[in-house]
């Protein structure tokens, strides 16, 4: 089921895994694995691409970091075929997304000759773009599919849901807002009357899903396979410039 009605639908270049996550997530259905251990399992995707960094075979790291990115996606797959939805899955996704992304990063920038604070600039840059499209994509489902496990601002600790405790939900969600609560507060800053204007066109969301974490995911393993590792980092850096871009053409012509 799309989490948007057909008409908002938009080509989404960060979800090129979806059709893979699906058919992973259907032969689940029947077994007693959960949506959190095929969170583990892209954990150990995405840790074993870093290992392959650090030994200079790129075409695995590149293949264990895509993989770890159609994983990503299958945990929500078979959240959904099983009809589990939790809030404990969904914060342990993206701290997990957000530790990996980091650690990434960090390894990359370990191979180069690339200053530290570039590094971190970039990663600071890759978790704007991601905020700054989950932002808009939520909003989307938010306001025409009623989606229940993302909200457009993670500003209040949820109720449990059937399946998970309180107590569990009030531990991840206080590490989610450590971890994102920056990230959240500049671009509700940059754009904060968003949810108030009009709908994105498909076009302006599909070239603002090129900011979803399988999409810069498939951006890294591609520099690495061609042994352009060097560029990984400034590449987010300058590619982040477009995240002031996007929010303007929203700001004046979609209001």
């Amino acid at each position: 089921m799309s989490k948007l009605p057909k008409e908002y639908q938009f080509l989404d270049l960060s979800d090129y895994g979806r059709p893979v996550a699906k058919v992973i997530a259907k032969s689940l259905k029947n077994t007693s694995i959960t949506p959190i251990d095929v969170t583990l399992a892209f954990i150990i995707s995405g840790l074993l691409g870093v290992y392959f960094i650090f030994e200079n075979h790129y075409f695995f790291a590149a293949f264990f970091i895509i993989f770890k990115s159609i994983l990503d996606a299958a945990d929500g797959e078979l959240a959904r075929i099983k009809d589990t939805p939790s809030y404990t899955g969904r914060f342990f996704d993206s701290i997990a997304d957000i530790i990996l992304n980091f650690i990434i990063i960090i390894s990359i920038w370990q191979l180069t000759n690339i200053h530290i604070g570039f590094a971190l600039l970039a990663f600071f840059g890759i978790q704007l773009q991601g905020t700054l499209y989950n932002y808009y994509y939520v909003i989307l489902r938010n306001r025409f599919n009623g989606d229940t496990t993302s909200r457009v601002f993670e500003d209040t600790t949820p109720i449990a849901l059937k399946g998970e405790t309180q107590k569990s939900v009030n531990i991840l969600f206080g590490i989610y807002k450590k971890l994102y609560g920056v990230f959240d507060e500049i671009i509700y800053a940059l754009d904060r009357n968003a949810p108030n204007g009009k709908p994105l066109p498909n076009w302006l969301m599909s070239c603002i899903s090129t900011f979803g974490l399988g999409f810069q995911l498939l951006i890294i393993s591609a520099l690495l396979i061609l042994d352009l590792k060097e560029i990984i980092i400034p590449f987010f850096i300058m590619y982040s410039g477009l995240i002031f871009v996007y929010i303007l053409i929203r700001r004046i012509f979609f209001s």
